[in-house]
């Protein structure tokens, strides 16, 4: 090879280099002492910030990096005070390794199923008047009360008859059950979807008990409502959202108890029995603890009583015993007639003439 080649094969080699050394530069959006932070880094966490308007895109890019660079510069001080390799730090490390990778196999189920057809969206559309069409919002007045045995059936009888919230909390207040109060507006998609039916068949000032399965009841009067429908050009992204999140849950479920299923899983220790066990533990703990917890109470309650019945009897005692001795006390020593001095009966003297 002559020397003019060789020369031009050495110059397009350090062109080459300082254009792939350019383009490199300009994804690294700030150094931080010998780390870098790139312009993907910036880039990845505003896609996981969907509600960013595009105009304050810029602005938000420059508040990532600054939250960036603090969080490397905390980074480079743990590591030069060996945090790294604690175990708390090694473990939250493995946790959050956990989570990340668990939730990348989520995604991707997500990602494999289709969107809802426009037939299934407009179809939801039809079906759910009280959340579109007829859709209305609330100011409602809730009491919340807590599981009580015996409780449920006395409190229908009073909801039937009551003509405020106020005899209702009264009546409640009667029987020492435990309660709470709550008020507020709330729109029909703030509504549980098992309970909005009911409700939107109430008018308003009307007051119904719904009772949960848990055990606890509500009752739940609407003081006003207003009418305020959705048209099904707005409402049908919503619909496809919902009923694509809905089918990516169900799809997750599935997918875990396909996995349980397959894989050998064994509970050891303390939760040795499985899920079942545990909860059958726990009920019976909590019981027992209920149970011991009222014997003190019907323990404390009668050694109470016992202790008035014997003040009571020592108090009859002690009034018996003061009695007798005053009854001896005057039989020993019989009252004598006060003798008055001289001069007093004198005076009296005067005072009757």
């Amino acid at each position: 090879m002559g020397l003019f080649p060789l020369l031009l094969a050495m110059f397009l080699a350090a062109g080459c280099g300082k254009k792939e050394e350019a383009k490199a530069a300009t994804q690294v959006a700030a150094k931080v002492n010998s780390a870098e932070i790139t312009v993907h880094q910036v880039n990845y966490i505003l896609a996981r910030n969907p509600n960013v308007k595009p105009e304050a895109a810029v602005e938000a890019k420059r508040e990532i990096l600054d939250r960036l660079i603090d969080q490397q510069l905390a980074k480079q001080e743990a590591i030069e005070s060996k945090l790294d390799r604690s175990p708390d730090t090694l473990q939250a490390i493995e946790a959050a390794r956990s989570e990340i990778l668990a939730r990348a196999f989520l995604e991707k189920i997500a990602a494999t199923l289709p969107r809802p057809t426009e037939g299934e969206v407009k179809k939801y559309y039809v079906e759910h008047p009280e959340l579109f069409a007829k859709r209305r919002v609330f100011s409602l007045e809730e009491i919340l009360v807590a599981p009580q045995e015996g409780l449920a059936a006395g409190l229908r009888e009073q909801v039937a008859k009551a003509r405020s919230m106020r005899d209702i909390t009264a009546w409640l207040k009667s029987r020492d059950a435990k309660f709470a109060v709550n008020s507020g507006v709330r729109a029909a998609e703030q509504i549980s979807l098992e309970l909005l039916p009911k409700l939107q068949e109430m008018k308003d000032g009307a007051i119904q008990l719904f009772e949960a399965g848990d055990g606890r009841v509500d009752v739940i009067r609407i003081v006003a409502s207003k009418p305020t429908p959705v048209d099904e050009a707005t409402a049908l992204p919503r619909i496809q959202q919902f009923l694509f999140n809905q089918r990516s849950r169900e799809a997750v479920a599935r997918e875990m108890k396909r996995l349980k299923d397959k894989a050998q899983i064994a509970y050891v220790g303390e939760f040795a029995g499985g899920a079942a066990a545990a909860e059958a533990k726990a009920k019976a703990e909590a019981e027992a603890k209920a149970k011991a917890l009222a014997e003190t109470k019907v323990k404390e309650k009668a050694e109470a009583q016992a202790r008035a019945e014997e003040l009571s009897r020592a108090s009859k005692a002690a009034g018996a015993k003061a009695r007798i001795e005053a009854e001896i006390k005057a039989r020993d020593n019989p009252s004598k007639p006060v003798q008055l001095p001289q001069e007093t009966i004198e005076k009296g003297v005067r005072g009757l003439k």
